[in-house]
């Protein structure tokens, strides 16, 4: 099985460094600069991981979260959601996302939390 993860984030430069430093790690990296298709790509894609960005265009993070997680058959894939929001763990906690992470990010920090939520992706 593929090692899918879909980033959902506008920011050319974390979607560059997001591709290096995860296809070294032999992940396949697919990105979209807006939510609005959000469930669709996911269930065309279906990643092991999904990020996404607060301010995503669109309708949000939060709304695209919620989105996510109310569909039976999208719900078990981990979202990460990452901001540079000084309240990133409230706003991830409101959204019903499964991990947070603060922009700037630390890789080790992001390559830990991968490692946690992709054992529990089916």
């Amino acid at each position: 099985m593929v090692k899918r993860i879909l980033i959902f984030d506008d920011d050319e430069s974390i979607i560059d460094i997001m591709k290096l430093i995860m296809g070294e790690k032999g992940w396949e990296v697919i990105n979209f600069s807006q939510c609005r298709d959000a469930v669709f790509q996911i269930r065309a894609y279906q990643p092991k991981i999904i990020m996404m960005d607060n301010n995503i265009p669109e309708h949000g993070g939060v709304f695209a979260v919620k989105t996510i997680k109310q569909q039976i058959d999208l719900r078990h894939i981990p979202v990460i959601y990452f901001s540079a929001h000084y309240d990133i763990k409230a706003i991830a906690e409101e959204a019903g996302a499964d991990a947070y992470l603060a922009k700037p990010f630390d890789l080790d920090r992001l390559d830990e939390l991968i490692k946690i939520l992709s054992l529990k992706a089916p």
